[in-house]
């Protein structure tokens, strides 16, 4: 796509990784989780992803989704991944790890805040909005869709909660260019799920930041767009007022 501007009628965007730092939350979640469902892989035997933020982004980045980061990261059995995935929200929930935005967030959202924008991800919506209320950007967002909001086979990366956050984004996407920026190679098939799903009227965009660790050159998908920093995504965005 060159330098030239991306017109932009509206911005979905995840949230771990893209708006948010939540590698210390999600390892501090993933051992209370494993001291219950694996206690084996505690202690000594600590998966070594988890023993820091920079080696968690790795793994994380590394796996295609959450079952197999446990599978193949943390070592954990297809019985014990079961018995943890129901658990991540209530632990989630009264977890109090600082979640951090990443640095030029607030500065790129204020640039764009003539575009509509919601947040669709795989992180819990109340957890979230928690976090966007705390840094008082919450009013940036018109939707914010989380993985409760669907059942397991209708979540990231299917199309389901994309379309749900762009219906309450926009009234109407015909003819309409959106953008969805993600960290990670899901990211990347949920932008290309949601497409399939709305068809030729609507162009979807993927857009992958690497600020949080994401290495696209190695994925087996490749997005359209790469950027290192939030600030370049206000620089690579037009808006078109809708006719």
């Amino acid at each position: 796509m060159g330098c030239e501007k991306l017109k932009a009628d509206a911005i979905l965007w995840d949230f771990d990784g893209t708006l948010a730092d939540s590698a210390s939350k999600n390892i501090a979640i993933t051992k209370q989780i494993l001291a219950k469902v694996a206690p084996q892989l505690t202690g000594s035997n600590l998966p070594a992803w988890l023993c820091s933020e920079a080696e968690y982004h790795k793994a994380n980045h590394g796996a295609e989704n959450w079952r197999d980061l446990y599978r193949n990261y943390f070592g954990m059995s297809t019985k014990d991944i079961a018995a943890a995935g129901p658990m991540w929200e209530e632990y989630q929930a009264r977890d109090t790890t600082e979640v951090k935005l990443f640095d030029g967030i607030r500065e790129t959202l204020r640039k764009l805040c003539q575009i509509p924008m919601g947040i669709s991800s795989a992180n819990s919506s109340d957890n979230i909005n928690r976090v966007l209320n705390n840094n008082r950007i919450k009013s940036s967002f018109r939707s914010v869709i989380g993985y409760e909001n669907f059942p397991p086979e209708a979540q990231k990366p299917a199309a389901n909660p994309g379309l749900k956050c762009l219906q309450e984004v926009l009234q109407d996407h015909h003819g309409k260019t959106i953008l969805y920026v993600g960290d990670h190679i899901a990211d990347v098939l949920f932008s290309r799920n949601i497409a399939a799903s709305l068809g030729s009227s609507s162009t979807v965009i993927s857009i992958i930041v690497t600020y949080s660790g994401a290495q696209p050159d190695r994925w087996r998908v490749q997005p359209d767009k790469v950027i290192g920093h939030p600030a370049e995504l206000a620089t690579l965005v037009s808006h078109q007022e809708s006719e």
